[in-house]
């Protein structure tokens, strides 16, 4: 059995940190972290990927986590359908496998309820809350209370971090047995996302790899690593034409809108 990751409890606890604001979670779909508890017996990996089901828009992402007890072949996939938005980030739905007994655990939120708000600061507070029906439990329903509490120097095995958010999560889960409360907490870099995570069960989780996609720059139209009068020339030369390339704003044509969106990015 997978140690304290099994559990909807604990995965959401866990993972209702991990999509932030964007200046502290890059939200772009192929971004890879790695973390590995501390006694090195667990792995857990986070990938932002694509969704499976057909959704309008770019602003949908699957958040998917798997976890691995090393030297063992127990591993588990949750996934998280997440919406990101200038009003925050959404959560749509989970998908959680809770080991051999419990099996698979899926909840619907509707409304979506918040993963984050869309901004973080020290003093942020924010609610999740959602309900699931789980085999031979029955309704769980789990809630939890955000806090950004600090921000704090983080050491991991990947590097050293300054100014990380450090987040307390207070989570509730009530079931037909009674009631249980645990406090985790979640450490986010700026520019980075996930570094550490404290687990209710005092197990600590540190960043040991992680891959981040590098964002096209729209406004580098010539794709040389710089916005410059090079790019300017470019639209310039493109004036009337539906031409995609030079057409940076994507409205069907390469106008004065375009021109004006890529001076004000010179040096981006």
């Amino acid at each position: 059995m997978i140690r304290n990751t099994v559990w909807l409890t604990v995965i959401l606890c866990v993972l209702a940190n991990a999509a932030s604001a964007q200046n502290y979670y890059p939200t772009d779909i192929g971004n890879t972290w790695v973390l590995q508890s501390t006694d090195g017996a667990e792995l857990i990996t986070y990938t932002l990927e694509t969704p499976e089901e057909e959704l309008s828009g770019e602003q949908f992402r699957t958040l998917k986590i798997i976890t691995e007890v090393l030297g063992t072949s127990s591993v588990n996939t949750n996934t998280f359908l997440i919406e990101v938005e200038e009003k925050g980030m959404k959560l749509h739905k989970v998908v959680a496998e809770l080991g051999d007994i419990f099996g698979i655990s899926r909840v619907e939120f509707s409304p979506p309820a918040i993963f984050f708000p869309p901004t973080l600061q020290v003093g942020e507070i924010w609610e999740t809350l959602g309900e699931a029906e789980v085999y031979l439990v029955g309704t769980v329903t789990v809630s939890s209370i955000n806090e950004v509490i600090a921000k704090e120097k983080v050491v991991t095995p990947a590097g050293t971090f300054e100014n990380c958010l450090k987040i307390r999560i207070d989570t509730k889960t009530i079931t037909a047995s009674g009631l249980s409360i645990s406090t985790s907490y979640q450490w986010l870099a700026p520019d980075l996302g996930p570094v550490k995570f404290e687990t209710g069960q005092d197990i600590i989780f540190e960043l040991i790899s992680f891959n981040l996609v590098t964002p096209t720059n729209p406004y580098d139209v010539n794709e040389d690593g710089v916005v410059n009068i090079l790019d300017l020339t470019f639209v310039a030369s493109h004036l009337g034409e539906a031409n995609p390339e030079a057409d940076v704003n994507d409205d069907g044509i390469v106008n004065i809108l375009d021109l004006v969106l890529v001076a004000q990015n010179f040096g981006s």
